[in-house]
């Protein structure tokens, strides 16, 4: 249907718990909606600048949607786009397919992270 890989904007202290313990069960957010909150390469940007303003640290991870299968689906959020969303299980690092910190193009988009 969609793009393959979405992505998820991680605090570092999220981010290390992705590394340190191999998943991550999702920012407050998250839990308080029942799911974890990813968005395309094209919505990326505007959830950082929306929902991760002013914060310093972060950092993106490339989930591989293909390997989660049916725990993805897409759901119509911001202004009627689908997003992502990830179902009944943490996101595992075993999907994750390349992460980096948070950084920008000058022309202020977020760069995607580039797998080593």
């Amino acid at each position: 249907m969609a793009d393959p890989i979405a992505y998820k904007v991680l605090t570092s202290a999220q981010m290390d718990t992705l590394e340190h313990e191999g998943s991550f069960a999702g920012a407050p957010i998250d839990l308080a909606d029942g799911y974890i909150h990813l968005s395309t390469a094209a919505q990326l940007t505007e959830t950082v600048d929306k929902h991760f303003a002013g914060q310093d640290g972060l950092h993106v991870a490339a989930v591989d949607l293909e390997a989660l299968g049916d725990a993805i689906r897409w759901e119509e959020s911001r202004g009627g786009q689908l997003f992502p969303h990830l179902y009944g299980q943490p996101l595992s690092l075993e999907v994750v397919i390349a992460y980096g910190p948070l950084e920008r193009h000058t022309d202020g988009m977020v760069a995607l992270p580039v797998a080593g």
